[in-house]
């Protein structure tokens, strides 16, 4: 009996049914009442994934088409018969290129190993990143810097002044005032508690292409109070020819008085001007951790504290304000004072603009802050120019540079009284910016 479907044969050579001899697989009966299923698109992968694979025949044959059977293969179909290669193989060479990829994740494709790191993109970026953060720190900590400045002196307020030369000019004084300190720090520093305040120390530093000059003026120059335009009221006082100390026309009318009397008195144009008083400079000692200063003879004095020993030694701020005060312990008074005044700011230009502080955030934003918050400059002095300020005072000792008391040619009284004839050739020489060949005293 053949129990065969129509168009089979009963040779057990083409049989293809369960329990068949043949060794290749079963197919599936016809079942025409079942739709053929549509092939799934492929999606292009690289690397390439691992072929899924179909569920096992279910009883049908995809390739029978009206209870037939066709010859020509159907392009979207896949038998899903296992060739015996083995997918995501972690050894060589099982990604078809030789190389060890590993298996990915739940896509279970191929992942390729990571390059090697690019050094030379990293170390440009890492190079840039720098550069950004310095110039963004840099810009804040100048408008920061910037913001601190005191700009109280109007120098336009200076009448009848004389031609600028070559070069610049700063006058730089150091004032008596006890603005912001406690009656414990005016104990401490010696200052007193006298109200006002009055200059204890004028200092002119030129700075120009053939090195920086720093001229100390004594406090009891004898000069002459030129007519002038009150720095408050306005008002035009004529001048009478009254003699005076020097550190009167600070008292008098403040520092555009002061300004007016040193050039009508020199013929020297001020073009920037700045003032620090006793407790700003003990702060910006401090903040920088001392001066170290060497001291040829030891000293003392009653009324400033001082009481120094011979030798190299770091000062602090309240021993270095009591140095730059002391007069009556040397037999030349004001005239040896200045000397040491100039000796002592160049030390601290010199230590203070030294890399150690310049990059070292905890010494440079004290120091500054310090510095700047008991400055007072004229209204058209730019961070810019305090810089240069600062570095030309740090050249006077640095080899290059000029220090020296205005020429004296003797007294009158207590007051001391310029050399007319070497002031003028000292002023031609700045106004020039030649090399200084006058002395002083």
């Amino acid at each position: 009996m053949n129990d065969w479907p129509d168009r089979r044969t009963g040779d057990r050579s083409e049989r293809y049914g369960r329990g068949s001899a043949s060794p290749q697989p079963e197919s599936a009966r016809s079942m025409p009442h079942i739709q053929r299923r549509p092939a799934q698109p492929r999606r292009p992968q690289n690397p390439p994934q691992r072929p899924q694979v179909p569920p096992q025949s279910q009883g049908y044959d995809d390739r029978y088409q009206d209870g037939g059977y066709s010859n020509s293969p159907d392009p979207g179909y896949d038998s899903g018969y296992n060739t015996g290669q083995v997918y995501g193989s972690g050894s060589g060479g099982s990604d078809g290129r030789g190389g060890g990829g590993r298996r990915g994740g739940g896509d279970g494709g191929y992942v390729q190993g990571r390059p090697a790191p690019d050094w030379r993109r990293r170390i440009k970026l890492g190079a840039l990143t720098l550069v950004v953060v310095v110039l963004a720190v840099s810009i804040s900590t100048y408008f920061w810097a910037d913001s601190k400045l005191k700009r109280e002196v109007d120098l336009s307020k200076v009448i009848d002044r004389p031609e600028s030369g070559d070069g610049t000019n700063y006058l730089i004084v150091g004032s008596d005032s006890r603005e912001g300190m406690s009656d414990e720090e005016k104990k401490r520093l010696r200052t007193g508690s006298a109200e006002g305040k009055r200059t204890d120390s004028m200092m002119i530093l030129h700075d120009g292409s053939n090195g920086p000059t720093l001229i100390s003026l004594p406090r009891d120059s004898n000069v002459e109070i030129p007519t002038f335009k009150g720095s408050e009221s306005g008002k035009t006082f004529q001048g009478t020819g009254r003699q005076v100390k020097l550190n009167a026309a600070y008292a008098e009318d403040g520092p555009e008085l002061l300004v007016r009397t040193v050039e009508f008195n020199t013929g020297l144009h001020i073009d920037h001007y700045v003032e620090i008083g006793f407790g700003g400079f003990a702060k910006i000692v401090d903040a920088i951790g001392g001066v170290e200063l060497d001291i040829p003879k030891a000293f003392k004095d009653k009324k400033s504290g001082a009481d120094f020993k011979a030798g190299k030694q770091t000062l602090n701020g309240e021993q270095s304000l009591a140095f730059v005060r002391t007069r009556y312990a040397f037999a030349g008074s004001d005239l040896d004072r200045t000397k040491n005044q100039q000796k002592f700011l160049a030390a601290l230009a010199s230590q203070t603009a030294t890399p150690s502080t310049i990059i070292n955030p905890f010494k440079l934003y004290p120091t500054l802050g310090a510095g700047l918050d008991t400055l007072i400059v004229d209204k058209d002095m730019s961070l810019w120019s305090l810089a240069n300020m600062f570095f030309a005072m740090k050249g006077v000792t640095g080899g290059d540079g000029t220090s020296m008391n205005m020429p004296i040619s003797g007294s009158t009284g207590g007051n001391l009284v310029w050399d007319k004839a070497k002031v003028k050739q000292l002023v031609q020489q700045l106004n020039n910016d030649e090399k200084v060949t006058v002395t002083g005293n």
